[in-house]
């Protein structure tokens, strides 16, 4: 088995075992909420440029797009999805060729999956959301966000870089040794049958792996986009994650975060984030109790510290 396959397994096996076990021993309460799977309010298909996507919504309260990463579904996120969903309403995406939505013959961009959450929210009939997008989910945000900042209220993005050159040297090695030849080495993996569970057309995993080669393959490199990030945004990494801390720090600093001391009253501090999650790993933290806790605390503005004056 290639290390490619390995490193996949890694993050593979956390993400489709997303049930019942794996939620029941993950975490403490979040919220006073169990992290336990939960069936959704409402969900189906919505067309948005031409993709049929599956969705699904969960909660009451304001809304908030969840998007999950890489060869995963929503059901990456079922055992924290209920800690999100407490006063919030969720609305979860399968990407494009990824879990219920099928692949077409249109280019795999980060650009057109953007584009087509604006059209999606739209026609379920939102205005300004917040967005958390994790790994490929991220990257989807990220446009969403660029492209349409007035459909978004907060971001979150997380283990989510803005160029190809923040990954470890290595790593870019071995996502680029991707292709469909290893649909036949990923049989029986979690990945390969949470796919087989619920995709429309399972024949099409062999190409949705060559899609994904291809695309990691690719240089990119989004820092011109980043001012037109307007909106309060939080960026999310593991403290092993599989991104550089330099490219993370400087992320930040592009966000107008971590150029000076914020002031004894907060008053040159950033509206943006930067949350490094201690012991939390690319292909782990999506799962992570403190996830929710870090995310909400953010998207709830609950986070503007305390006052010192007050101990007095």
């Amino acid at each position: 088995m290639s290390k490619l396959i390995r490193t996949i397994l890694a993050g593979a096996a956390l993400a489709a075992a997303a049930a019942a076990p794996l939620a029941a021993h993950s975490a403490q309460p979040v919220r006073e909420t169990a992290m336990t799977a939960s069936k959704p309010a409402r969900s189906g298909y919505v067309e948005a440029n031409g993709v049929r996507y599956y969705y699904e919504i969960q909660g009451e309260g304001r809304p908030l797009l969840l998007l999950h990463g890489g060869l995963g579904s929503i059901d990456m996120f079922r055992p924290v999805l209920p800690a999100f969903a407490v006063g919030r309403q969720v609305i979860a995406v399968d990407l494009y060729g990824h879990g219920r939505t099928a692949l077409t013959d249109r280019p795999f961009t980060l650009e057109n999956m953007g584009a087509d959450m604006d059209a999606l929210l739209g026609k379920l009939g939102y205005g300004k959301v917040d967005v958390m997008g994790y790994s490929l989910g991220g990257g989807v945000a990220f446009q969403l966000a660029a492209q349409h900042p007035e459909r978004v209220n907060k971001l979150v993005l997380v283990s989510t870089g803005y160029a190809a050159d923040g990954f470890y040297a290595d790593m870019r090695k071995i996502q680029g040794t991707l292709t469909g030849q290893a649909a036949e080495s990923m049989k029986g993996t979690p990945m390969y049958d949470g796919y087989m569970a619920v995709a429309p057309r399972k024949q099409d995993f062999p190409k949705l792996l060559d899609i994904l080669g291809d695309f990691m393959r690719k240089d990119y490199d989004y820092a011109g986009l980043v001012p037109k990030l307007t909106m309060p945004v939080m960026i999310v990494f593991g403290d092993s994650d599989m991104y550089r801390p330099e490219h993370e720090v400087k992320f930040y600093q592009l966000l107008g975060g971590g150029l000076r001391d914020a002031g004894w009253q907060r008053e040159t501090m950033s509206k943006n984030r930067l949350a490094i999650l201690p012991g939390r790993t690319h292909y782990d933290i999506f799962l992570s109790p403190d996830l929710p806790r870090t995310a909400l605390a953010f998207l709830d503005g609950e986070d503007k510290g305390a006052d010192w004056t007050a101990t007095r």
